[in-house]
């Protein structure tokens, strides 16, 4: 019986292969064999998480041609991988992917560290900020305050509690959006919120316009409902959205659904402005796109004079088009696991009547506490402290990197959470592996692309601050030192396999 689960083609795996750019050799450097190359390709792929364990890999003489080589490199790297425990193979069934015995399995997202190694390793792998005391406290205070009658109840509430239902249709209609409740549905979190929509409106098979790049675990949340997603360049530096590719992209692909981070997109850090949303909502309108925007970074205006343009649904008044999604997460606490939509009723009716097949609601204690929040103005101090703590993380961050790695490019963001960076010339990929060994969890660019996309770029979140955020730097240096050498592999020389 064969052990693979899933497959990668010829053309996928050189696609993969060939995006792991790395800076050139420098005079004197030693390049390892083509066979070794091609090996650490496929190992690093497969500890990124971006080939899966347990994937077929194309027979030998398929991937020689895609990667115009010979059949005996290939063997050779088969073999290579085989004695290092990342292939297993049998006669009949081919080749698959596999892990030695004691690695942790690859992400396929970005899970955050364990707590257990908080204490050697600096986490710049989420993008999440400890939680704004006092005001989580006197939030969960406030929610057992209000819970008894509720206690009396089944507990079920699919839609969401009434009370917070209301209190964000109102929030919403204070920002010059009317909102009914009955436009509001409560989420387990702003995943929860993706995962429903998927579900409603795109099939096994539909076509997904995505920005490139764009929010990792949400890609990958699409790719395991079986959507095939679309990628669309984002325009340069911080400008936010092309509109013409948008527009291009939408008439000529159809996809049944495209989504979009307006506010401090997540993981470049580009705010649209209004022109370029009320633009993108009309090219969705023609096309029959229903466009999702994700708001979870909305409030997360670092500088202080930042006029914040108004929201992408403030641009679609009949509400067929946009589906709105927020959370608590990002400005709030990741651990408050509270997100919500807002659309036209008949999709919050749909979307309430697929929940009962998944998760049935959201816990009621944790909506209490966000309802607490919004209705004393507990909220609004919290996301002030939020905001004031992730200036100041950026502010340091942005020392520390310019000083240490002088010839890493990035533009800074006004808000969000995120700082995406162009790593002169280095493989995002193996500058990530590289900082395993030296003590900083980074995300590498491909994270965050389609089919291999950014290799040369990594993702640092606004997490670590002060002395912290000086070291988390000086570790991505000497992991650029050890990427520079050639020895950020398992041995050999680790550059990237180019055929």
């Amino acid at each position: 019986m064969a052990q693979w689960t899933s497959a990668v083609g010829a053309a996928q795996l050189a696609r993969l292969l060939t995006s792991q750019q790395d800076r050139p050799a420098g005079p004197g450097s030693k390049r390892p064999p083509a066979y070794r190359a091609l090996a650490d390709g496929i190992r690093l792929l497969v500890l990124e998480g971006r080939v899966p364990v347990a994937a077929r890999l194309p027979a030998e003489r398929e991937l020689a041609l895609s990667l115009s080589v010979s059949r005996t490199t290939v063997a050779a790297a088969y073999e290579a991988l085989r004695s290092e425990g990342f292939l297993e193979s049998r006669r009949g069934a081919g080749s698959w992917t596999a892990v030695p015995a004691g690695n942790p399995l690859p992400a396929r997202g970005l899970e955050p560290l364990p707590p257990e190694a908080l204490g050697s390793v600096i986490d710049l792998g989420t993008a999440a900020l400890p939680a704004p005391e006092p005001w989580l406290t006197r939030a969960v205070q406030g929610a057992l305050e209000e819970l008894p009658p509720y206690a009396h109840t089944h507990g079920d509430y699919p839609a969401g509690l009434p009370a917070l239902r209301s209190m964000i249709a109102d929030r919403y209609t204070q920002r010059g959006i009317p909102t009914m409740p009955e436009q509001i549905m409560v989420t387990t979190g702003a995943m929860g919120a993706m995962d429903a929509i998927c579900h409603l409106f795109a099939g096994r098979g539909e076509r997904i316009a995505v920005e490139s790049p764009s929010y990792a675990n949400i890609l990958q949340l699409m790719r395991e409902a079986g959507a095939r997603l679309v990628p669309v360049a984002m325009a340069g530096g911080l400008a936010g959205w092309d509109v013409d590719r948008w527009r291009q992209v939408l008439r000529e692909a159809a996809p049944r659904l495209a989504y979009v981070v307006a506010d401090f997109h997540n993981p470049t850090g580009a705010l649209a402005d209004e022109d370029q949303r009320r633009k993108l909502v009309d090219a969705a309108r023609s096309a029959g796109t229903v466009l999702v925007a994700d708001e979870t970074m909305s409030e997360l205006w670092l500088d202080p004079d930042l006029d914040m343009p108004r929201t992408v649904c403030a641009f679609d008044p009949a509400g067929s088009t946009v589906i709105t999604v927020g959370s608590a997460s990002k400005a709030f606490w990741a651990g408050m696991r509270i997100g919500w939509v807002r659309a036209a009723p008949d999709v919050i009716r749909s979307l309430v009547a697929a929940r009962a097949y998944a998760d049935l609601g959201t816990p009621v204690l944790e909506q209490l506490a966000v309802n607490w929040l919004f209705g004393t103005g507990g909220w609004e101090q919290a996301v002030e402290l939020r905001r004031a703590q992730a200036r100041e993380n950026r502010d340091a961050l942005v020392a520390a990197v310019r000083r240490e790695l002088p010839e890493w490019e990035f533009e800074v963001p006004q808000g969000g959470l995120t700082l995406w960076v162009r790593t002169g010339g280095l493989s995002g990929s193996r500058l990530a592996e590289a900082g395993e060994r030296v003590g900083v969890r980074v995300p590498s660019g491909p994270r965050f692309g389609v089919d291999g996309a950014f290799e040369g770029y990594v993702r640092l979140p606004f997490t670590v601050g002060g002395a912290v955020a000086e070291e988390a730097a000086v570790r991505l240096a000497a992991a650029a030192r050890l990427v520079e050498s050639g020895v950020s592999g398992s041995g050999d020389a680790a550059r990237p396999f180019v055929a």
